[in-house]
């Protein structure tokens, strides 16, 4: 795991920027740091390694390809990297290997195979540059699920990239203007989805896809349409043309146990201390039971605890650990501890971000690395097994509404609203509007947009707002469940939980590493009729039928409760104080970017307890709290 930085045009003394995004991005890559320039051409690359394979100084980067035409730059793994070593041996392709790195494999890779058949044949996660000096050219590459992030576009004529956009912070002409689609968005969903960023100017290379540049599209400032090499809706539309069967429910759990100890057992690749965070629940009990199955040794374990039993899962962690007989360690955390994560999120994000879970995660990670330097996790079964309880309620809600004929919704959808004007807050105004809403749904995808919204009239607080469209407005091949499962995975996945994983984790620089997502593991996933995921009522059936071989259902079955802090409370109590300064109206009003008057009336609202606009607020509040580090301009474009 690392972090990478890039500059391509005309500005002078590239080494001094790049060493100071380099420095900007110590936390990703502790080990060493790296610098190349092509000075004809005007390019230069860094690196920063957190070393994982190959600890020597063959494993550093920027790394020359043997035939001294290519230049490439990863952040990520290749899991697969010696079996590719093996194929390109066979075909008399591979260089006089110099370590045994998973660079240097790919590297040799894209020499012998060119982009697309490299990339169709990795599997791992990545975020890669790679220059070629005989054409000049610039291709940049992300993998499958987008586990690993990559920022990009334009400073004052020159391009540039990075895995943070703290890196470009020195690039002359680095525009700081705020897109108003993106804060829309950030408002909707508490994160801010690729291909955008925080800032106007810079985007996010989508997951799946690849873009190479030359110098017209230098000279021109414009950058050229990414390709797809995969991607989550071909991976389904695939999947409906040669879906699976079985001949037992028996050989489903054979199939599945075979696809996700593969993922599991080539992910512990590592010449550095591994191990893998368990929270008691059915996803990483899983990935903790395949590790140490595979072991021959104990596995080490991670788990944090809260003394508020209602958010403490950390004693039915210690119970799994000790029935697979890992290596366990746990921390309590109290909320003073939690509580002092708080000022360092913004920083840590790079951009306003939003899913208070944050906050364990980087609690986690931080206790791991003392231990381990690489962390599996089970993130990815409720996307791929349908685990989410908002699947089952959304999916009740959307029976109410086929019940009803079509050509009284919309009617009736309006005088749902209407009376929800006129009724009180509390969970009976709530439920009319959500009628609401579902009847007024032009078809799924946007129901299950608004079923996840948090602002759902973002303009109701964002000046400005400016909403472009995203995978929700698109009409749905599948029905509502598979559908919301789908959508999940080409957005909250990428855009939410792996954006949390990956910044708290290499802000601790701990390398974590997702089996679930490999994408043979998805494609599996997307091959499996309906039943084999939803079945008496509860998801992730066959995920649970995989469990229960290495751990007792009693262990395990249980209600879930998330990996969450009691957010809601603490904004009436021991952060009153902060989100009070942050929201005050004066400020609000002379920054200009957020209408004062409905964001302080909900913070009213929740101080007096009669709503919990937590989730709302706090979206404000990180926002709010990345402007008072980051010097940008609020005023509306």
């Amino acid at each position: 795991m690392c972090g990478i930085v890039g500059i391509w045009g005309a500005l002078p003394d590239k080494r001094a920027l790049i060493g100071g995004g380099c420095r900007r991005m110590h936390h990703r890559g502790p080990d060493s740091e790296g610098y190349w320039e092509d000075e004809g051409a005007g390019l230069a690359l860094g690196h920063v390694r957190l070393a994982i394979l190959d600890l020597t100084p063959a494993g550093h980067q920027p790394m020359v390809s043997a035939c001294g035409r290519f230049v490439l730059i990863l952040n990520g793994e290749i899991y697969n990297h010696m079996e590719l070593r093996t194929r390109l041996e066979a075909q008399e392709k591979a260089p006089a290997w110099r370590g045994h790195s998973d660079t240097e494999t790919v590297l040799a890779a894209f020499a012998a195979w060119g982009i697309q058949e490299t990339l169709e044949s990795a599997v791992g996660m990545f975020a890669m540059a790679l220059w070629d000096r005989q054409e000049r050219e610039l291709t940049l590459m992300r993998d499958r699920m987008g586990e690993k992030p990559l920022y990009l576009g334009f400073a004052g004529g020159n391009f540039v990239f990075a895995s943070e956009l703290k890196a470009l912070d020195g690039v002359p002409g680095f525009g700081r203007e705020l897109d108003r689609r993106a804060l829309s968005l950030l408002l909707r969903h508490n994160y801010i989805p690729a291909p955008y960023s925080i800032y106007s100017g810079i985007g996010k290379l989508e997951p799946g896809s690849w873009l190479t540049l030359s110098g017209s599209h230098l000279h021109q400032a414009a950058l050229p349409a990414a390709r797809r090499y995969w991607s989550v809706q071909e991976a389904r539309r695939e999947a409906l043309e040669r879906p699976l069967s079985f001949d037992s429910d028996e050989k489903a759990v054979d199939a599945l146990d075979e696809v996700l100890a593969t993922a599991v057992k080539g992910q512990m690749i590592s010449d550095v201390a591994l191990g893998a965070f368990l929270s008691g629940g059915i996803d990483s009990s899983v990935v903790s039971a395949l590790m140490q199955k595979a072991s021959s040794q104990a596995v080490r374990t991670f788990s944090i605890g809260f003394d508020d039993p209602a958010f403490n899962e950390a004693e039915h962690a210690k119970a799994v650990a000790a029935h697979l007989g890992t290596s366990h360690t746990e921390l309590y955390v109290s909320a003073q501890d939690a509580l002092a994560v708080v000022p360092d999120l913004a920083a840590m994000y790079d951009e306003p971000f939003a899913d208070s879970s944050q906050i364990p995660t980087v609690l986690v990670a931080r206790m791991a690395r003392r231990h381990v330097t690489v962390a599996l996790s089970g993130d990815g079964g409720d996307e791929l097994f349908g685990g989410y309880s908002r699947y089952f309620r959304a999916q009740r809600w959307w029976d109410k509404r086929q019940a009803v004929p079509a050509m009284l919704r919309g009617p009736m959808a309006l005088a749902a609203r209407a009376g929800a004007g006129m009724m009180p807050m509390g969970r009976g105004r709530d439920q009319v509007l959500k009628l609401s809403e579902v009847l007024g749904a032009g078809h799924a995808g946007l129901f299950y947009r608004q079923f996840v919204s948090y602002w759902k009239q973002p303009a109701e607080a964002l000046i400005g707002a400016d909403l472009p469209q995203t995978p929700f407005d698109a009409p749905p091949r599948d029905a509502l469940f598979e559908h919301m499962m789908l959508l999940d995975a080409q957005t909250y996945l990428p855009d939410d939980i792996l954006v949390k994983v990956d910044r708290a984790a290499m802000a601790a620089s701990l390398e974590t590493r997702v089996p679930m997502l490999d994408h043979r593991v998805f494609e599996f996933a997307q091959s499996l009729p309906l039943g084999y995921k939803v079945r008496d009522g509860k998801g992730k059936w066959l995920l649970r039928q995989l469990l229960y071989r290495y751990v007792p259902r009693e262990l395990v079955d249980r209600p879930k409760k998330g990996f969450s802090v009691p957010v809601a409370a603490w904004l009436r109590g021991p952060l009153k104080d902060w989100g009070a300064a942050l929201l005050d109206p004066a400020r609000l009003r002379a920054d200009g970017l957020f209408h004062a008057a409905p964001i302080v009336r909900k913070w009213e609202e929740h101080q007096r307890g009669t709503h919990d606009w937590g989730t709302h607020l706090w979206s404000i509040l990180m926002t709010q709290a990345w402007l008072d580090g980051n010097k940008t301009n609020t005023a509306k474009g």
